[in-house]
C-alpha cells in the first residue's frame, strides 16, 4: 500500500447494456461493486467510488460518493478528472488509481504493479493479452488542470486521446492462473455478468 496513491472506482456510467445500476447488480450473493471494493480498497490509502446517481446505495460503503464535477455524462475521463481534483486535497497524495466496477476479476496486485513502473509525471494504463483498458489506469494528480481544460475543449472524450498526449506507459497483466478469467474481464451485460458467475462457481475468489 503507498499513502501517495489514492483509489477511485469509477461507478458513474448509464448502465444502458446492463438494465439498471450495473454496479449494485448481484454478483455471487453481493453487489459487483462490493467486490470490486474487497480487490482494491486493501491497495490503496483512500478510495472513493465516482457516481453520478442517487448517492445512498453507495454510502453505505463507508467511503467518499463523487459525482462528475463536470456536467454533461461526459464519460470515464469526467469521472477521472473528479477523482484527481479530490486526490489533489489529500495530504501527500500525488497519484490516483482507477478501476471500472465491473471489474470484478481486478488484480490484487495493480497498484503495486503500477507504481513500480511510475513516475512522477507518468500515466500507466493496463493492458492484458494485447488489449488495452484504459479506464484502470495511474493518473497523476499534477495532470487534473490539463485533463480540465482538454474536457472543457469538447475535442473527445476518449481515455485513450487524452493520455496519448502524455506519452502512457502500459502494464501487462495475466490471468492468475490457467482458466482464470481475464483479469479485467468487463460484466457489462446480463450474459457477461453470467459468465462471471460461472469462474466464481469454478475458481472461487
Amino acid at each position: 500500500m503507498s499513502s501517495t496513491i489514492a483509489g477511485l472506482i469509477l461507478a458513474g456510467g448509464l448502465s444502458r447494456r446492463m438494465g439498471g445500476e450495473k454496479p449494485l447488480k448481484l454478483l455471487a450473493g453481493q453487489p459487483m461493486i462490493k467486490r470490486v471494493i474487497g480487490r482494491i480498497a486493501p491497495q490503496v490509502e483512500r478510495l472513493a467510488i465516482n457516481a453520478n446517481s442517487d448517492p445512498a446505495p453507495y454510502l453505505e460503503y463507508g467511503l467518499p460518493v463523487l459525482p462528475d464535477t463536470i456536467g454533461g455524462h461526459l464519460g470515464p475521463l469526467a469521472g477521472v478528472l473528479t477523482g484527481m481534483e479530490w486526490a489533489a486535497e489529500l495530504p501527500g497524495v500525488t497519484h490516483l488509481v482507477s478501476a471500472a466496477t465491473d471489474t470484478p476479476f481486478l488484480p490484487l496486485d495493480l497498484v503495486a504493479r503500477f507504481s513500480a513502473i511510475s513516475g512522477p509525471g507518468r500515466i500507466v494504463l493496463a493492458r492484458s493479452n494485447g488489449n488495452r483498458h484504459p479506464v484502470v489506469g495511474l493518473w497523476p494528480v499534477a495532470l487534473r488542470e490539463d485533463l480540465a481544460r482538454w474536457l472543457a475543449s469538447g475535442e473527445t472524450m476518449k481515455v485513450q486521446v487524452w493520455a496519448a498526449r502524455h506519452d502512457p506507459v502500459f502494464c501487462d497483466f495475466e490471468p492468475e492462473h490457467d482458466g482464470a478469467p481475464d483479469p479485467f474481464f468487463n460484466a457489462n451485460t446480463p450474459g457477461e455478468l453470467a459468465e462471471a458467475e460461472v469462474f466464481l462457481g469454478r475458481f472461487g475468489s
